[in-house]
């Protein structure tokens, strides 16, 4: 129920954004698209401060944070590459475009903005702590926020309905079945997590603030916390493949984001991948916010 809440607000707030546009003055949707390229980094200040605040709660981070790191890091990885090859074998164009210097240095340039931001936010926090000043970061509003500016900027770029159509499912599928290998080879590279407990983490798809608890109260507090973590990290590394990648794999940047892919990452959808796309990212992360739920709890459970 709570995934279900939360998928209807960011909802409500697109929609939002989308009809206000044809009311709102010409000069309130200028200034409201220049503020779009902060949002994203703006974000991920969020998201590290958050993900720092999270190691300083944990008494022994580094045991938790090796299994976490290969888990989200193959994760992320076996569902690019799934994605990639489920569109190939559909012998459907995987690229947006040709490989070209000028947006090999922009993705570049992103990433750099991108790392610069999540560096801000470890600084911020650790400034804080230093000083005893404490922060509470919520993310979460300044994610619908941001829902109602991409809603103004899609009424003003209306999407191609020619790319509505069933193969975006394969987004979340590619995600799925990469998620489930990328689980195995964990297993296989960690000698004392079982293969449960990894295809488990791994039916997260970065939405951590589900994971976390479920598995908590479940399984216990330790995998609870590897699940959070894992999660969290999912999350970073899905931004850095967007950056990276995005421009020429969109499709497949998508499903290494996960369930945060309608939300968190949207922001880096937009600016990789371009508005085209937004719909295969609102979709597969719809589809895995719902699906991510049920399979934590139904594994959990096991």
């Amino acid at each position: 129920m709570q995934s279900i809440g939360l998928i209807l607000q960011l909802l409500l707030c697109l929609g939002l954004g989308f009809i206000s546009s044809n009311y709102l003055p010409q000069t309130v949707k200028q200034y409201a698209f220049k503020l779009l390229p902060y949002c994203s980094y703006l974000i991920l200040v969020a998201i590290a401060i958050e993900f720092f605040q999270v190691l300083d709660s944990i008494s022994d981070p580094l045991t938790l944070l090796i299994p976490a790191l290969t888990l989200s890091f193959s994760t992320s990885l076996g569902a690019f590459v799934c994605c990639y090859l489920l569109f190939k074998g559909l012998k459907s164009q995987p690229s947006q475009g040709k490989i070209d210097l000028s947006l090999l240095l922009n993705s570049l340039l992103n990433i750099g903005y991108a790392v610069f931001a999540l560096l801000a936010g470890v600084l911020l926090a650790y400034t804080l702590q230093a000083f005893e000043i404490k922060l509470v970061i919520n993310s979460w509003w300044l994610l619908l926020g941001f829902m109602l500016l991409i809603g103004l900027d899609l009424a003003q770029h209306p999407v191609d309905r020619s790319w509505i159509n069933w193969k975006i499912l394969c987004v979340p599928m590619g995600c799925i079945i990469g998620s489930c290998l990328g689980a195995y080879l964990s297993y296989m590279v960690l000698k004392d997590l079982s293969f449960m407990d990894a295809l488990l983490f791994s039916q997260g798809y970065g939405f951590y603030s589900m994971s976390s608890i479920v598995i908590s109260e479940l399984k216990g507090p330790k995998l609870g916390s590897i699940a959070l973590i894992n999660d969290l990290l999912r999350e970073i590394f899905a931004i850095l493949l967007m950056y990276a990648l995005g421009w020429r794999y969109p499709r497949s940047a998508i499903a290494a984001a996960g369930a945060t892919a309608m939300d968190v990452t949207l922001p880096m959808v937009k600016q990789a991948c371009g508005n085209t796309f937004i719909p295969h990212a609102m979709l597969s992360g719809l589809v895995l916010s719902i699906l991510a739920p049920i399979l934590v709890s139904v594994l959990a459970a096991l």
